[in-house]
């Protein structure tokens, strides 16, 4: 009977304490309204005076830094200019039109080739005793040149790209001429190789498609990647493409008739890369094989005439 009633004790006590929680826990009633209880459970923005307080705070910094960077490439932007030509070779390229983007890489490859300099060149200041002068302008003439290299490496990219999307013309040209000639429409035979292929020209043909299915035409389109393209190949393609989509004309020997001129073109480029790569293999040959040659020839003899005298 003990224990019933010691269980009993601790039931009500517990009751108790919890009952007593709740009621402390409870809002009472005219000291708090709606907005009260409903402001502690909403994001709030920070005042200024609160930003001011914080004045060191990693968002300042990030902010002050991102402006700092879009001043300095528009600073370079205005001092190298060429921003149509940067935006072209960046679509060329495969990447976004975005010419501030690519000065701020600019400027940190050159902000880079500084920091490297510096620490080379303080080296060369503790140990040989370099001027300050003559450092400062080293490393202004590796900011430039990292700069440079980058613009170097965007062309570089460009062309690569290119090279690779005519090495895949031939065979998309032909594969879209085969579903047209088995009876599929224009359109139905990109999306099929599109679907079927890999690379940089496949690539192309689902954004166009993908820019087709989100409002615009095929015509225009089609004439957006002949133009990030630039490659005249590719914009006879186009537009036997987009006359074939507008009139309902033939397209299969069109298509088979500019493989064959893509695939005669690259066989025309490799005779002429053959060509200069000879000529560039004849230079060890005459500064380096030919006068050791001669050198093994005349030693002998001068050897001989010196022993004679």
């Amino acid at each position: 009977m003990s224990g019933a009633a010691l269980l009993g004790g601790l039931l009500a006590g517990s009751l108790s304490i919890g009952l007593s929680l709740v009621a402390v826990r409870l809002p009472r009633p005219g000291r708090s309204d709606l907005i009260a209880r409903v402001e502690p459970y909403l994001d709030r923005v920070p005042s200024d005076a609160h930003r001011r307080a914080v004045g060191s705070g990693s968002g300042d910094l990030t902010e002050t830094v991102q402006r700092g960077m879009r001043r300095a490439g528009q600073l370079v932007d205005r001092l190298l200019g060429g921003s149509e030509s940067v935006a072209a070779r960046l679509q060329r390229a495969g990447l976004p039109p975005d010419v501030e983007g690519f000065r701020i890489q600019q400027v940190l490859w050159g902000a880079a080739a500084v920091v490297v300099t510096v620490l080379l060149g303080s080296l060369a200041v503790w140990t040989r005793g370099v001027g300050l002068p003559a450092l400062a302008i080293v490393a202004l003439s590796a900011a430039l040149g990292g700069m440079l290299l980058r613009d170097q490496l965007l062309s570089r990219a460009a062309s690569q790209r290119e090279r690779r999307i005519m090495a895949e013309f031939p065979a998309l040209a032909e594969l879209l001429a085969l579903s047209v000639t088995a009876g599929e429409g224009t359109t139905q035979a990109l999306d099929r190789v599109a679907r079927l292929s890999h690379g940089e020209l496949a690539g192309e043909l689902e954004l166009c498609l993908a820019q087709a299915r989100t409002g615009a035409t095929m015509a225009e389109a089609l004439g957006n990647m002949g133009t990030r393209t630039g490659l005249s190949p590719i914009v006879r393609f186009v537009d036997g493409l987009v006359v074939a989509i507008e009139r309902g004309t033939p397209l299969g020997e069109v298509l088979r008739a500019q493989a064959q001129d893509a695939r005669e073109a690259a066989r025309q480029e490799l005779i002429e890369e053959g060509g200069r790569r000879e000529i560039l293999m004849m230079i060890p040959v005459v500064f380096l094989v030919l006068p050791v040659t001669v050198l093994f020839a005349v030693f002998p003899g001068a050897s001989l005439l010196r022993l004679t005298v």
